[in-house]
């Protein structure tokens, strides 16, 4: 009834969620496609970009990647073949090469995919995502099995760099408000492990 309620008004997908909440009931999730081709703002840009020489990183809801800034590019190892972070994270043996702990840091990677795909289990994307995973990669077959569920967490990623050696990152996920399907992904210089001085004279 509610949904017929918005579409007779025509409200939009904020005054849709306030409706439910006005009703007592809980907001329908965010379109999985409301952001499908959307192009990146230049605003989200000059913020990946600001955000050098520290890591930055804008994903969807698939974890697919829709921009690095340069930081990422170099610290990471995200090149123009990597298409989404979860494939590139457990097939690209140069990305796990780089990562001093990704034995560690898997089970709650996985874990956060899972929270995400929890939100629409029968999308047809997370699907093909999730077998195109299990097929490709022993590690990540045997973890999805587990299903072991969590939310992103705030985590550190210590990684090593050709040049700059060893580089720990506190690293946070942010939502953006405005295009509920996209993340934020920025990391910051772990304090006392040298880093932000290592980057600095990189």
């Amino acid at each position: 009834m509610l949904d017929a309620v918005s579409g007779a008004l025509r409200l939009s997908a904020a005054e849709r969620a306030h409706l439910y909440v006005l009703a007592g009931l809980r907001p329908p999730c965010a379109d999985l496609h409301a952001d499908r081709g959307a192009a990146v703002t230049p605003e989200l840009r000059q913020l990946l970009d600001g955000w050098s020489p520290r890591p930055a990183v804008l994903r969807d809801r698939h974890w697919n990647l829709l921009a690095v800034n340069d930081a990422a590019e170099t610290i990471y190892g995200y090149g123009p073949a990597d298409h989404n972070c979860l494939v590139t994270f457990f097939t690209s043996a140069r990305h796990r090469d780089a990562h001093l702990h990704w034995a560690a840091a898997a089970p709650a990677v996985v874990a956060a995919f899972r929270a995400d795909v929890a939100h629409a289990p029968d999308d047809p994307q997370y699907r093909r995502l999730i077998d195109e995973l299990r097929a490709m990669s022993p590690e990540f077959a045997e973890l999805w099995a587990r299903h072991d569920v969590d939310v992103p967490r705030q985590m550190v990623k210590a990684v090593r760099h050709p040049e700059a050696g060893e580089l720990f990152f506190d690293t946070t996920t942010l939502a953006v408000v405005d295009h509920p399907a996209w993340f934020l992904e920025l990391s910051n210089p772990r304090p006392g492990t040298g880093t932000a001085e290592r980057l600095r004279t990189r």
